[in-house]
């Protein structure tokens, strides 16, 4: 049996640093995206991943599978110019690597994040997914998340056109809706 573990991330050893570029590199070969057709150089996913440590309005967790580092996801929190929004949470870059799925990361890593979105008093979480992430779909409905819309031009594939999904979920009570 596998042994799973989620974790608040706040600072990378240089052997996690290396397990969550890997991840990264595997998952975008893969087809998750990130952005990205092809892994960039590994200094460039080195200095993406300590930026997201640096950034205030991010929360990185980060998931791993027997000890490793293979799966994350990021809580992004709105920065204090957005008042009217101050009760909206972003999740954002959630991955497992090809070859740790299927062992209950990806849900954990929701709802790790989905707790901290509520410790912090967010009401709401809204996210959007490639329609090609048949997976990520499939776990973001059966947790809970409301598709409000499908955007049709959401990404570019080499000479494809992707749509995007894009979902909420109240976590909790919201005070007036006009």
């Amino acid at each position: 049996m596998s042994n799973i573990k989620v974790e608040t991330l706040t600072e990378l050893k240089a052997s996690d640093l290396e397990d969550l570029c890997q991840a990264t590199e595997d998952a975008i070969r893969d087809g998750i995206g990130f952005n990205w057709l092809l892994p960039p150089p590994r200094d460039v996913l080195e200095t993406f991943w300590r930026g997201v440590l640096v950034v205030p309005e991010r929360v990185l967790f980060g998931g791993r599978l027997d000890g490793t580092l293979a799966a994350s996801i990021q809580l992004l929190k709105p920065g204090p110019s957005k008042e009217t929004t101050s009760f909206n949470a972003v999740i954002g870059y959630h991955f497992v690597a090809p070859w740790a799925r299927g062992h209950g990361l990806a849900k954990a890593l929701l709802l790790a994040a989905e707790t901290e979105a509520k410790s912090q008093g967010f009401s709401v979480i809204t996210l959007h997914v490639r329609e090609t992430q048949e997976a990520a779909l499939k776990l973001y409905h059966e947790s809970g998340y409301t598709r409000w819309g499908i955007m049709p031009y959401y990404e570019m594939v080499g000479d494809t056109m992707i749509a995007g999904h894009y979902f909420y979920k109240n976590i909790k009570p919201i005070m007036k809706i006009a």
